[in-house]
């Protein structure tokens, strides 16, 4: 049986990746799609979200979640221009295909207070915003979700910041909630999805590969890499993703992680205590590390499909 997950994305061009891996993978099984402010406004991420699925000619369920963080008015600094990494939308035909009327987070609670709740693994991608709120509005959501997956963080750098990665610095308190709330979960920050980076030769065969799913993501890759200018890229969210199907491409470390969220210098920062300094036990499996060759070999096995 295909393994059943939920996407909590903030679709640029990374979730983009991730939400076609979903698609095609064999093992998996997509149930839906949440958005939430983060890469872009929600409103963007949720449209890009629906052309990912349009162009790849399926149908989920896609619910539009929280359009700011948990707690805050804002990011700790506000967006004042679109990242050039993700643009404003995704370079994709607008979407012919609709939202679902209800609220992502009331979705999620809704689902995991269901009967299939906990056969479903949540892969937040993005800020934790909509899953902190689910826990906030319904605290036993904590006891339904069998395992998150969290893209977000750092432990030797960061990249908004010297001390932390995007989706944990753009809403700390979200994080926060969810690290802390007793979900068991694997965590792979910029440390294993760096090492699992895909170079430009291997993204000119995806592009080879001719399928709509692979010239798209190799599009994505080539405008990250030429934000970045390092002849790579790391294709965090579909990394996280493809690690529930395949734990083996990560390598983890159990260990007690928290989130900062009061630092001036550190604000979002991820904290993993990876000698036991703290005393507590651990809470989260986090990935340091990353089999590269066997992630960009699945890419190319995954985006060479057709749905």
């Amino acid at each position: 049986m295909p393994h059943k997950v939920i996407l909590d994305v903030d679709t640029g061009t990374d979730d983009a990746i991730a939400l076609m891996c979903a698609v095609l993978h064999p093992d998996l099984e997509l149930i839906a799609a949440t958005t939430v402010n983060g890469n872009v406004p929600v409103v963007n991420c949720t449209e890009n979200t629906l052309r990912v699925f349009d162009l790849l000619g399926v149908k989920v369920p896609v619910y539009e979640g929280l359009p700011k963080p948990f707690v805050r008015p804002n990011f700790p600094v506000p967006r004042d221009k679109p990242n050039p990494a993700h643009g404003e939308y995704l370079d994709l035909p607008p979407a012919t295909s609709k939202k679902q009327g209800q609220n992502a987070v009331d979705f999620l609670i809704e689902y995991y207070m269901g009967p299939d709740g906990p056969s479903t693994t949540l892969v937040p991608v993005g800020p934790l915003s909509n899953v902190a709120m689910a826990i906030r509005m319904e605290p036993r959501i904590v006891e339904r979700i069998p395992e998150m997956v969290i893209m977000g963080g750092g432990h030797e750098h960061g990249n908004v910041t010297p001390s932390a990665e995007f989706n944990i610095w753009a809403d700390p308190e979200g994080a926060r909630v969810a690290f802390l709330s007793g979900i068991p979960m694997r965590v792979v920050p910029l440390d294993a999805t760096w090492a699992a980076r895909t170079d430009t030769a291997q993204v000119e065969q995806l592009r080879a590969l001719g399928t709509p799913a692979a010239v798209a993501a190799a599009a994505f890759c080539d405008r990250r890499i030429q934000s970045w200018n390092v002849g790579a890229t790391a294709i965090h969210d579909a990394l996280a993703l493809c690690a529930v199907a395949d734990p083996s491409l990560l390598v983890t470390h159990h260990v007690y992680a928290d989130v900062e969220t009061f630092g001036e210098l550190t604000v979002g920062r991820t904290v993993f205590d990876t000698h036991a300094r703290t005393g507590k036990e651990p809470n989260c499996h986090v990935a340091l590390d990353a089999d590269r060759e066997k992630f960009n070999a699945l890419l190319r096995d995954l985006l060479g499909r057709t749905a």
